[in-house]
Parts: C-alpha cells; sequence; structure tokens
C-alpha cells in the first residue's frame, strides 16, 4: 500500500509538468502555429482547452486523468525525441508535425489495450503434479476483485458463472475482495453469487490489505462484509486449516498487514506432514519462510500483475513483494500470483491482464 501510494504520489507531481508540456506540444501544430502569430493568447487557451479534455478522464476517477496524462506526455516525448534524431540525420525539416499525430494515436491505442485488458477477465489455467496428491483436485483462484473499480456486483457474478462451468472442487479467494470505496450493494450481490457455487469442497476466502479498509467511508463495515460472506457459505481462514480430504490441507494466513498473524513455520509445523498443504496468503513476500516450512503450494494475488508498467518491477526491486506474476518455483515449494479480477483505483492494466486461475492438481503418473 506504502509503495502505491509513493508511486501515485510521484506520478501526480509529474503529471502537472506533463501538463504544461503537453500545452506547449499542442500549439506546435501547424494551424496552432498560423494562429499564434495572429493571435498568441488565444492560441494558448485553445491549447490549454484541448490537454484539459483529458480531465473527462475524472469522471471515471482521479488515477485516470493522471495515468491517461502521464502516458500521453511520455509518448509525446518519445515521439518528439524519434523526430529530432530523424530531422538531424536529413537535415530537412519536417512540413507537419507528425511526432504529435503520432503520439496521439499510440497513445489512444496503447491505453485502449490497457482499458481492455483490466475490464475483460481472461482464464488462465495451470497444472502442478505431486506424488502427494491421490486424486485430481481442481481449484479456482480468484484475488483482486475491488468491487467497484472494474467489476460492480453484477459483473462479479458473470465470472462466478464462468467459474462453475469449469466445474472447480474448491474455489479460493485470496484477499481484496472489496476496496476502500466498495458499494455495498454490490458487496452483497458478490456474496450472494459466491453462494450460487457448487463445488465439492466448499469457497474459502482470507483476508487481503484492502478487505478490511483504510479510510472507513464505504457504506458497509468489515463485520457486515464477514456476515454476507459467512452467510453465503464461505469459510474465512485465519491463520487456520481445513482439511479438504486427509491428504490435502488449506492454510489460510492472515494478511501481512495484520500484526497478529501467526508466522509460516507455526502454522505448517501444525499440519501432518504427509498431507499436501496448499497455502493462501493475499501477499506474496514470504517466500523463503514459506519455502523453508515446507509447504506444497502457496496462492497469492496483491500485485495485480504488475497493474502499470513498470510499478510492478519497481516493486520487486525494492524487495515489495517475491514475485510479480505467475508460477515461481523455490525448492519443493511451487508459488503461484495471480493478476486478479480487476485492481485497485486505476482501470487500466498495461503491464498485465485481468484474470482468474483454473489450477489443476493432479497425481503423479
Amino acid at each position: 500500500m506504502t509503495l502505491w501510494f509513493l508511486l501515485l504520489a510521484t506520478a501526480a507531481a509529474l503529471g502537472l509538468g506533463s501538463v504544461f508540456y503537453l500545452i506547449t506540444r499542442v500549439r506546435r501544430f501547424s494551424c496552432m502555429r498560423r494562429l499564434a502569430a495572429r493571435h498568441k493568447a488565444l492560441s494558448w487557451l485553445i491549447a490549454i482547452g484541448a490537454v484539459g479534455l483529458l480531465f473527462l478522464f475524472w469522471f471515471v476517477n482521479v488515477y485516470a486523468v493522471v495515468i491517461v496524462v502521464l502516458h500521453l506526455a511520455l509518448f509525446w516525448l518519445l515521439c518528439d525525441l524519434v523526430a529530432w534524431i530523424v530531422r538531424r540525420i536529413r537535415k530537412v525539416p519536417p512540413k507537419r508535425y507528425v511526432a504529435g499525430a503520432a503520439a496521439l494515436v499510440l497513445s489512444a491505442l496503447y491505453l485502449t489495450a490497457g482499458w481492455i485488458a483490466a475490464h475483460r477477465v481472461w482464464q488462465t489455467n495451470y497444472t502442478v503434479a505431486s506424488e502427494q496428491i491421490d486424486r485430481p483436485l481442481r481449484i479456482a483462484l480468484i484475488a483482486d476483485s475491488h468491487l467497484g473499480i472494474t467489476l460492480d456486483g453484477a459483473g462479479f457474478a458473470a465470472q462466478m458463472a464462468r467459474i462453475q462451468a469449469q466445474e472447480p472442487d474448491v474455489v479460493v479467494l485470496v484477499g481484496d475482495f472489496v476496496d476502500d470505496d466498495s458499494d455495498k450493494v454490490d458487496m452483497l450481490a458478490a456474496c450472494d453469487a459466491l453462494g450460487t457455487l457448487r463445488t465439492t469442497f466448499g469457497v474459502y476466502f482470507v483476508y487481503g490489505n484492502h478487505d478490511n479498509g483504510y479510510y472507513r467511508y464505504r457504506n458497509f463495515d468489515s463485520q457486515e462484509l464477514r456476515d454476507a460472506l459467512q452467510r453465503n457459505g464461505v469459510t474465512i481462514l485465519e491463520d487456520e486449516t481445513a482439511y479438504l480430504t486427509p491428504s490435502i490441507a488449506l492454510i489460510g494466513r492472515r494478511d501481512r498487514s495484520d500484526r497478529t498473524r501467526a508466522d509460516a513455520k507455526t502454522l505448517l509445523d501444525a499440519v501432518d506432514p504427509d498431507c499436501y498443504t496448499v497455502v493462501l496468503n493475499h501477499q506474496p513476500n514470504d517466500y523463503d519462510a514459506e519455502a523453508a516450512a515446507d509447504a506444497d503450494l502457496v496462492l497469492s494475488g496483491h500485485t495485480h500483475g504488475g497493474h502499470i508498467f513498470p510499478a510492478g518491477q519497481i516493486g520487486l526491486l525494492m524487495g515489495a513483494n517475491d514475485a510479480i506474476y505467475g508460477r515461481t518455483q523455490r525448492d519443493d515449494t511451487t508459488f503461484f500470483v495471480t493478476s486478479g479480477l480487476s485492481g485497485w483505483a486505476i482501470p487500466f492494466k498495461t503491464g498485465t491482464f485481468s484474470e482468474y486461475v483454473i489450477l489443476d492438481l493432479v497425481p503423479t503418473a
């Protein structure tokens, strides 16, 4: 969470400079130069108004404005740089401001792809084989729906119908089911959708860092969320273990932000060593301890797969997370991080895409 606020604060500061830069770039189009020759003040006003249109994204949210402005400024800067290099090589000034037009087109295409990547949900399939598994087990892994950003209650229900069609044996939600500004109507509808799932072993949930809220301004509280989940048959695991079969244990960890959470060794030591252990941990940042404790499989979310490139890579370099996305192996422990059904605040995904995961555990052949 601290990392995201740092990145967004930096982005906001850069955004102010980007707005001024974009205004000066708009004035370089030939029609604007001709206007400036006659009415300099008017050309500035029109350029300001043109860039001001980007603030229509405020109707989505303020983060959308920041992302659009920053990406347009970056693409424009790169196009200007390429145009400068070409001009130096050819030694002929361009007749038209092609760099500006290219920047507009490239930015529109890139951000449209990012919008689609965030709002459309893909299905990702994995298979893990183990000699400890005595029967195939299909796990549906869900994370980071952050209700209200790209998915409302009805949209979440539609994804649950897709998951039901895959006939999972168990469904696990690894945190950030709701966000700070999620609406109660959407929360209740999503919980009801979880209640419609028909599985062999049930639906399990662990808390993420956003589920209990940070700012207390949403129109439901943590107890209402807990009650709605449990009313729909969802089992909440808080440093607790549920045995799906005598040989498969599901261990749900409290979120890293919860100072009362137990360490990995304490939780794993309490489980029969002959069991195949599946650990649910919202944040993928305790890999060494979980591998040392001999966890077999660890499922996480939290990173949104990187969300906005290169935020995930920066977080990885800073040690905020042990992985950004996908499958990782440490010793005998297999780790998966899903990019999630949605993501926090930003309605674009330029570093990844939205997904749920179907994970098949199968006996070693």
